[in-house]
């Protein structure tokens, strides 16, 4: 007898896969491997995205307020922003004759597989027409793309999630650890910045010693550091004091001692003992240098961490630097300041920035910038090995050594190599 439909047997309830990497709450979906909501009815996370990218009103400019869509609306076309206003003093740029760099920037050349051919048509067309308003004047062409890039660089951005697996959060919650203190102050992250000199070197200089050094200059470190472990959703607390390397945050530790004399400390220029907190891209390399048996692992006490993803920005990094490098060998100097306004600016301002209103991920900025600092120790650690002495590291792009360079690093403009910047004496005059 069949049963009324008020009588009818309900199906079985699903049984969560996990808490969502966005909001934390029970998720019934699995998603490239991580539970995600993909409804923002069911997500606080991607509601408040939403909310914030579709009511935030710009007091100062024409941005517009956009999301990508969301996995469950594949079919949604990519959002577009509207260009800011013009501003009325355009800062100087690089000079060259406005015809050559026309022929230059209308070229196309990106390799396919490598970066998305859609992506790298639109930064070149983007400059071809800039400088066609601009009647052909490569400063004001300069002026007008570098007052663009950070609108320009965040439609990139998702343009390059479309289709993604997993939707990332643009505005979660910011722990108390990740605000500013005040206006110009700073939060509670230590990013690793490498600033060290060889004082063995220096006292033999001292003494009278002459040592012949050379300067090396990483290029676009920031840009090779858009490949990083970033956090997907909102960062949870995690006590358990062991490294997940599915997930990515910031970590409380006490690092060990370093005991090296001839290498920098991959922390970093930090003097005070005791516990700190450190990103993912600093942790990581902590833990690496604990495996090759240079130091012991840090202990780590609480961390703030989500599902990660080391391929976040990877479509964007990848169209940023074929672009830069179809630009460099073209001769086009105007492309090439173009993109580095991009991914620079797109570094500085997704934190607490009121320059760019789209994103808020003040630990996405902090791991970035901690990468370029751990690519720069890794590259000075390689020199160490191969036989050169380091004599100093500083900033993001910096490395004096001394011995033949070029036995280890090859030589040019591009991602994978370093230019000479300087050599000079060191006990002589510089």
């Amino acid at each position: 007898m069949k049963l009324p439909a008020h009588a009818q047997p309900s199906p079985p309830e699903r049984e969560p896969v996990g808490r969502c990497v966005l909001c934390g709450e029970p998720a019934y979906d699995d998603v490239d491997g991580y539970p995600q909501h993909l409804n923002p009815a069911d997500c606080p996370a991607l509601a408040a995205d939403a909310h914030q990218a579709t009511a935030a009103v710009l007091p100062t400019d024409a941005e517009e307020h956009v999301t990508a869509p969301v996995p469950d609306s594949p079919a949604a076309p990519p959002p577009q922003a509207a260009p800011p206003a013009p501003e009325t003093a355009p800062a100087p740029g690089p000079t060259a004759p406005p015809a050559a760099v026309a022929a230059q920037v209308n070229s196309r050349t990106s390799a396919p597989g490598y970066a998305s051919t859609t992506l790298v048509e639109q930064i070149t067309d983007t400059v071809h027409e800039v400088l066609a308003a601009c009647s052909g004047d490569v400063d004001a062409a300069h002026a007008e793309l570098i007052k663009r890039a950070i609108p320009d660089v965040m439609t990139l951005l998702k343009k390059s999630r479309v289709g993604g697996r997993y939707e990332h959060s643009e505005f979660p919650p910011t722990d108390e650890i990740l605000q500013k203190r005040s206006q110009k102050g700073a939060d509670d992250i230590w990013e690793g910045r490498p600033k060290w000199r060889n004082r063995d070197l220096f006292a033999a200089a001292k003494k009278g010693e002459q040592i012949e050094v050379t300067a090396l200059d990483m290029n676009a470190a920031y840009l090779s550091a858009l490949k990083s472990w970033l956090p997907i959703g909102q960062l949870l607390e995690d006590t358990s004091g062991v490294h997940n390397p599915k997930k990515a945050g910031v970590h409380l530790i006490t690092p060990a001692t370093w005991q090296h004399t001839d290498l920098p400390n991959p922390l970093g220029n930090r003097i005070e003992p005791g516990e700190l907190w450190v990103t993912e891209s600093t942790l990581r390399l902590l833990l690496d240098c604990a495996r090759q048996g240079l130091a012991d692992a840090p202990t780590i006490h609480r961390s703030l961490v989500s599902g990660a993803s080391e391929a976040l920005l990877e479509k964007l990094r990848r169209a940023l630097a074929e672009t830069r490098k179809n630009a460099i060998a073209g001769g086009d100097e105007l492309t090439v300041a173009y993109v580095k306004a991009m991914y620079s600016k797109f570094v500085s301002t997704i934190g607490e920035s009121s320059a760019n209103r789209e994103i808020r991920r003040p630990d996405w900025m902090h791991i970035i910038r901690a990468k370029a600092f751990a690519n720069l120790w890794m590259k000075s650690h390689k020199a160490h090995r191969a036989g050169l002495q380091i004599v100093e590291i500083s900033g993001t792009d910096e490395l004096h050594v001394v011995g033949d360079w070029r036995t280890v690093f090859p030589e040019g403009r591009h991602l994978n190599q370093v230019k000479e910047k300087d050599t000079y004496i060191l006990g002589g005059r510089r």
